[in-house]
């Protein structure tokens, strides 16, 4: 999921040239090989990893006749990230809904000209405020539909569990892991020790779960930056993280990449960090295989990794159609089902109570009360990290800097750490 320094540094020239860019200028909406004709109209979505859509877009062209939906799913966030900035500085050639992740919000907050504006009476206390404040501008443009939110719980193989002699049953094993990350890298440990599997899939994902119970992570408030060589809280959660690959805790895996996907056939490792969206993902990649479960338990209490927003660019052909269809796509009774194909929690308010969210079991994971579950998990959420404009390449430059070591074994800790130093200062944001 990282990008080099070249790829990022890219991102934020093309990034920063978009108030330049023209908008409202009729971009290539419809993808390649599509025909509009007659009353019919095409509309292109972008998405990028598991929104659980599909069936959606199925039910909406046979409510809507006059509406082709065609969606463009990029590989990974980065690259849908990538193709956005580059799209968004040309002034054309964006999708007439895009997806984006929740970290991106404040780079594209700098341009709400770029957006439609998405405020309309249907989707008025839709959602909590910790997910509308962020896409919406001092003046109350509202730029973004939410889709999921990320309450954080965990996955983990019952099977390796038992192989290990650690208890398999769910409320057994959240009491089992109870506590802060020393707990459950003092769990892991002892799991490694007995079997030679690696406790989770690697460095970055960890990573990923300790900074966002951190209040401020990179920037203070006000927006400033905290210079990364005097950011202890984030030096420590890196020394940390290496320690236990050091520890053979982490299996050594970049999220997204050929050699993760293929770990879950081989038993790979036993735990991952879980919001709900990843319930997809592994169901998808553990096809066939028999053991994974939830655990309502998560290091520190609570977290919550990701959660995304439908945007609807200016520079699309059918504004109208595309931001009525992204307000369908988002309606509380939509998102139910999109939990239920792939996982994506709702973050809509009313979702929230719906028995039919609240009783909602996952077969694929023994069953697991999953609704249930992370309706209680986001409730254990007590920090709404600050992340401002350089959020996200100062972000990079750290999980980059995990990878050298965790994943390419190209650097030792300190090397790794004196060149994501550099990297810092060349972003030119200190």
């Amino acid at each position: 999921m990282t990008q080099r320094t070249t790829l990022k540094l890219l991102s934020l020239v093309a990034i920063s040239t978009l108030a330049l860019s023209a908008c409202g200028s009729g971009g290539d909406s419809a993808s390649e090989g599509s025909e509009e004709s007659g009353d019919q109209i095409t509309l292109t979505v972008a998405t990028f990893n598991e929104f659980g859509l599909e069936n959606l877009y199925k039910q909406y062209m046979e409510e809507n006749p006059n509406i082709k939906i065609v969606e463009k799913k990029a590989a990974t966030s980065n690259e849908a990230r990538d193709n956005m900035n580059t799209r968004l500085a040309a002034g054309s050639g964006l999708s007439d809904i895009e997806a984006v992740e929740i970290d991106w919000i404040p780079e594209l907050m700098q341009y709400p000209d770029q957006f439609v504006d998405l405020s309309s009476d249907s989707v008025k206390d839709r959602w909590p405020d910790y997910k509308v404040d962020p896409v919406t501008t001092p003046d109350g443009k509202l730029i973004g539909y939410g889709t999921d939110a990320g309450p954080q719980a965990l996955c983990y193989r019952a099977d390796l569990f038992e192989k290990a002699g650690l208890p398999t049953d769910r409320d057994e094993v959240a009491s089992l892991l109870d506590g802060g990350w020393d707990k459950y890298f003092e769990v892991g440990k002892k799991f490694v020790d007995e079997t030679g599997i690696p406790w989770y899939d690697g460095a970055t994902a960890t990573y990923q779960g300790m900074i966002n119970q951190q209040p401020n992570p990179f920037e203070n408030n006000d927006g400033s930056v905290i210079p990364l060589d005097e950011n202890k809280p984030i030096k420590d959660i890196y020394d940390e993280i290496l320690k236990q690959s050091e520890n053979n805790l982490s299996a050594g895996f970049a999220q997204w990449s050929e050699d993760w996907t293929n770990a879950f056939q081989n038993d790979g490792f036993a735990t991952m960090l879980c919001p709900p969206w990843m319930l997809g993902v592994i169901e998808g990649n553990a096809a066939g295989v028999e053991g994974w479960d939830v655990a309502p338990v998560y290091p520190g209490g609570g977290g919550n990794w990701g959660g995304s927003y439908l945007t609807v660019p200016a520079q699309g052909k059918h504004p109208e159609e595309a931001k009525a269809l992204a307000d369908w796509l988002t309606a509380p009774e939509q998102q139910i089902e999109a939990f239920k194909t792939k996982g994506n929690f709702p973050s809509q308010t009313e979702a929230l109570d719906n028995p039919e969210l609240l009783e909602y079991k996952s077969e694929f994971f023994n069953d697991a009360p999953v609704g249930e579950i992370f309706s209680e998990m986001s409730k254990r959420i007590t920090i709404s990290p600050y992340k401002g404009t350089h959020f996200f390449p100062i972000t990079t430059v750290v999980t980059d800097a995990l990878n050298r070591v965790d994943v390419d074994g190209t650097d030792t800790p300190e090397s790794s750490w004196d060149k994501a130093l550099t990297e810092f200062q060349q972003l030119g944001i200190n």
